[in-house]
């Protein structure tokens, strides 16, 4: 959840540094610091707050120079949020500086170890105790003393060192947290994400778990733990500077939010083929499974409550879904009858990588839907399908969202046909309303154009429910996420039947309250749930149908969605709510692309 990187080459280490780490800050805001190596040893700086309060602070000293350096930008896990437990960490002596992204599990019997050695801890943190181990146990060689290290370190990190005696090399490490090395010519660097570096190479190494690797300007060597040199991964980036950057949009979210339209386009076209659905990211038996079992976090959990059911109406194939931090420790039945979809934007969500694995252990193999190429929860898995969406630089995950549920829209379309629970003419039919998704989310935008406006009205509440019934309560639960991440306003989902089983309780005069009401099969039931909070006073906002004129009679303002197929709604359900809490939060002058206490990918449990 902490964004870190590193550079070594000709030039000055720092203005790369720091130009990263704005790139990065997304990853984490609560403080952030650089070390360089130059003339007279390890040098840093570390601040609490932003990174432009690093950038300030570096432009107020002059001895930050060298060649080679890290740097950290920090979500607190560990320690509050202060300089001293900010990143990067120093030994004791001085010798060694390390960033680190992760957790480390066995941090406090280290600590004691080297306490009753003798050693004196600055931080409260679990890193601290990495730079003081390889102090510990340094022997004149760097390279042996990392994978001693290593080898105590129990739990999940991305690493990157440096030391004093060796400033002509920097040192990163991989287990269960992201980390790539970029590929330059005569200079070479490291960090979590390849949006620190694109501006700089489009060239990197996806390292593994388990692997270290030494890094020169010339030469970039890979190791697994047990020091053997292996044939690194090189990949090309495919997307270019502007795809990270804000090209004028106020907000990284923005931007994004406006890009959907795109980038369902780029998720959906190459996958139809022939007038039918084609995935030849894989080659597996649907036939075979007898349940599908949905885990994912946060976000990627609720495009999955819409695929669950999608697909359970297509494909008639029981399904369930469990959030990824409680099946990791659920005692669940299934075998190799059982496929388990997990959904990840990052694909290295710590609670999602650990339920897969446990999944797999069970005999149940792993479809993953992720966006990132090379991430974790794609190697891990038995077959992959990206969601092709691009970086994703907001907190708050939009275009990442509706593309997985685009993603699973075709895979019920095309599991179905290959199950023959639809018609030739059926499965025609439902692939040209897919097609249509894109030009229609354009409209979901068009239509909402003041929506503004609208957000403006109900900015200064301080509690508020969404409702709905069947695909249209799944999208409640996204919508309420959108709101309260950003903006911090209290906001609840809840089915709109259960409503009267408690928690109508809590509506009172003025109340806001926004019911989904696009799916038009159950709309009857909705608006009696409606009048019911009504005659409570509450204030109804509703969602629906652009073509749906009786809604205007029972709600205080509507929000209108283009009318698309039933199965298909939740993508243009969604934009609209992702605009509204966007201008709810910055009317409420929040820090939309960055809210507190939270952080892109979630690395640690």
């Amino acid at each position: 959840m902490c964004g870190i990187i590193g550079y070594i080459g000709n030039r000055e280490a720092t203005p790369i540094l720091l130009d990263g780490l704005q790139k990065l800050e997304y990853r984490g805001y609560d403080s952030a610091g650089v070390a360089v190596v130059g003339k007279e040893g390890i040098k840093l700086e570390k601040v609490t707050g932003k990174v432009q309060c690093l950038v300030d602070r570096v432009k107020s000293v002059s001895n930050l120079t060298g060649k080679s350096g890290i740097g950290h930008t920090r979500w607190a896990t560990h320690g509050v949020p202060n300089e001293i437990n900010a990143h990067p960490h120093m030994s004791d002596k001085g010798r060694f500086a390390v960033v680190h992204n992760g957790i480390i599990e066995n941090f406090a019997e280290i600590r004691q170890e080297l306490e009753q050695a003798g050693i004196k801890f600055l931080s409260e943190t679990d890193t601290e105790v990495i730079a003081q181990l390889l102090d510990y146990y340094y022997d004149g060689d760097v390279r042996n003393t990392l994978l001693r290290t290593l080898s105590r370190l129990e739990g999940s990190y991305a690493l990157g060192v440096i030391c004093s005696e060796d400033p002509e090399t920097v040192y990163v490490a991989k287990e269960a947290s992201p980390l790539i090395i970029g590929l330059g010519s005569g200079e070479n660097y490291f960090a979590s994400d390849i949006t620190a570096l694109i501006r700089y190479t489009k060239t990197v190494i996806d390292l593994n778990d388990g692997e270290l690797a030494v890094i020169t300007p010339e030469k970039v060597s890979v190791l697994n733990m047990q020091g053997r040199e292996l044939e690194p991964q090189i990949r090309r980036i495919t997307w270019d500077v502007s795809s990270a950057e804000k090209s004028g949009y106020e907000h990284f979210m923005l931007k994004e939010i406006m890009e959907q339209p795109a980038v369902l386009k780029a998720t959906i076209e190459p996958r139809i083929k022939n007038g039918r659905i084609s995935f030849e990211e894989f080659d597996f038996d649907i036939k075979k499974f007898d349940r599908i079992l949905f885990t994912a976090c946060g976000s990627a959990y609720h495009a999955g409550c819409v695929g669950m059911n999608i697909i359970e109406k297509l494909c008639r194939i029981p399904t369930e879904g469990e959030v990824a931090s409680e099946l990791r420790y659920a005692d669940k039945v299934m075998d190799e009858k059982t496929l388990v979809i997990v959904i990840s934007q990052s694909g290295e969500t710590a609670d999602t990588i650990a339920a897969m694995k446990e999944c797999k252990a069970r005999g149940a193999s792993v479809l993953a839907i992720v966006n990132v190429v090379g991430s974790t929860i794609a190697k891990l898995a038995d077959w992959v399908i990206y969601t092709w969406a691009g970086p994703e630089i907001a907190v708050a995950t939009t275009k990442g969202y509706t593309t997985q549920v685009a993603v699973l829209d075709m895979f019920a379309v095309w599991a179905a046909e290959q199950l023959g629970r639809i018609s030739d003419e059926e499965a025609i039919r439902l692939t040209n309303e897919i097609r249509n998704i894109p030009e229609m989310a354009q409209r979901a935008l068009y239509l909402n154009s003041n929506i503004d406006k609208l957000a403006e009205k109900y900015a200064g509440v301080n509690s508020l429910f969404f409702i709905g019934r069947n695909l249209d309560y799944s999208i409640c639960l996204e919508g309420s996420l959108k709101l309260k991440e950003i903006s911090y306003i209290h906001s609840e989902a809840y089915a709109a039947g259960e409503l009267k089983h408690g928690t109508i309780a809590l509506i009172e005069p003025g109340r806001l309250v926004v019911a989904l009401c696009c799916h038009e099969a159950l709309l009857d039931k909705t608006i009696s749930n409606m009048q019911q909070v009504k005659a409570r006073g509450a204030d109804l906002l509703a969602v629906a149908l652009e073509n749906n004129r009786k809604i205007y009679t029972e709600a205080d303002n509507v929000i209108p969605v283009p009318a698309v197929d039933p199965l298909f709604v939740p993508i243009v359900e969604i934009i609209p709510l992702q605009l509204f809490a966007y201008y709810v939060a910055k009317k409420n002058g929040c820090d939309i692309d960055k809210p507190k206490n939270l952080a892109k990918s979630v690395t640690v449990e």
